[in-house]
């Protein structure tokens, strides 16, 4: 948290008030939010210059600045951007101000957000290209992409998943959201997924994704939009944080398992356990 969903909705509430807008002031007052920059080295980058577009890449909010100087803000766990907010809100490591008078905080309990600085268009490719794969809301983005991605791999398709660098944006609820909309088991190798399974996979990431985005995001512990308000997504999780619950889908109890180092959430009926994989030669 947040996943792409939730910085979307940052984000698209952000633009109104800082888009062709001038960064006037910049306080970071935790140098740890931009290591290995000095905040110093941030400040005398960004002050005075012009915000030409606010983007977004995966979970990285792309802070796109006059002569190609480009800020990467990434939430991590409990980050969040408030516009206009109390002085005194609490966790702040962040504070910028633009013309026009508007004030945006970065708050963050756990202090693992960070802002790196991009210093022109080459080295804004080179940063994301390194660390993230195909945008799930893209066009593009279908079964044969993600078919693409897993060859010759093996892993469980949850961590597949959530690897950066194969999907951009998905996390841990929204990977738990997709799998059960394709009905597809968060253990089975992705080298026994068949490319109907990809194409319902494909197709499950952009609807449990857009039904997030369409709730403003989902609030599970910190995720606030840029006006303080939760999300509501939460409300309408067919299996992530459902344990014991009946299935929506089948009234089959979901189960947490544990996959990838991650709790995950699974309904086994609706989406069978792949047959445990035997060696060659062995024997029943």
């Amino acid at each position: 948290m947040p996943e792409l969903p939730e910085v979307e909705t940052i984000r698209r509430g952000l633009v109104p008030f800082v888009e062709g807008r001038t960064l006037e002031t910049l306080e970071i007052l935790d140098p740890r939010w931009c290591r290995p920059w000095a905040p110093s080295e941030v400040v005398d980058a960004l002050v005075g210059r012009r915000l030409e577009r606010l983007d977004r890449r995966g979970k990285y909010l792309i802070w796109s600045f006059s002569q190609e100087m480009h800020l990467l803000v990434h939430l991590r766990m409990t980050g969040t951007l408030l516009v206009d907010a109390d002085p005194s809100e609490r966790y702040q490591r962040v504070r910028l101000g633009f013309d026009g008078g508007h004030a945006l905080l970065f708050c963050d309990p756990r202090r693992f957000g960070t802002g790196e600085l991009a210093l022109g268009d080459t080295a804004l490719e080179a940063f994301l290209g390194a660390r993230l794969g195909p945008e799930p809301l893209d066009d593009a983005f279908d079964g044969a992409v993600l078919r693409a991605q897993a060859r010759g791999r093996r892993a469980p398709v949850k961590p597949f998943l959530l690897d950066q660098r194969r999907v951009a944006g998905v996390g841990n609820i929204y990977a738990d959201e997709a799998l059960h909309r394709a009905g597809v088991h968060p253990l089975r190798p992705v080298d026994r997924i068949t490319a109907a399974q990809w194409d319902a996979i494909a197709a499950a990431i952009v609807e449990a994704l857009s039904a997030g985005l369409a709730a403003g995001g989902a609030t599970i512990d910190d995720f606030r939009n840029v006006e303080g308000v939760y999300g509501g997504f939460q409300h309408d999780f067919l299996v992530h944080l459902r344990r014991g619950e009946p299935c929506r889908t089948c009234g089959t109890e979901i189960v947490k398992l544990v996959v990838g180092g991650r709790g995950t959430y699974v309904c086994e009926r609706c989406q069978p356990r792949p047959r445990v994989r035997r060696g060659v030669g062995s024997r029943r």
